[in-house]
């Protein structure tokens, strides 16, 4: 599936809208807005060598950035 690239203003809309759903009380809807801002390549590369692909699966975040930086196999190398 191709992923859009976010710019900056969407990336930081996104996480205002995160942080504003959080102090409303609604942290699982800010959950679900976070996650879609794109994982930077480095802490997705992190967490698949620390905790391993399937928890990395697991959390939903959109790893559009860490595919364009790495590759779209990736998670399997």
């Amino acid at each position: 599936m191709e992923q859009k690239e976010w710019t900056l203003k969407e990336r930081l809309a996104t996480i205002v809208e995160s942080i504003e759903l959080e102090k409303a009380g609604q942290p699982e809807e800010a959950r679900r807005v976070r996650v879609q801002v794109p994982l930077s390549p480095d802490l997705a590369k992190w967490w698949k060598e620390k905790m391993g692909v399937e928890a990395l699966l697991q959390q939903g975040y959109n790893l559009s950035d860490a595919e364009a930086e790495y590759g779209k196999d990736w998670l399997t190398r």
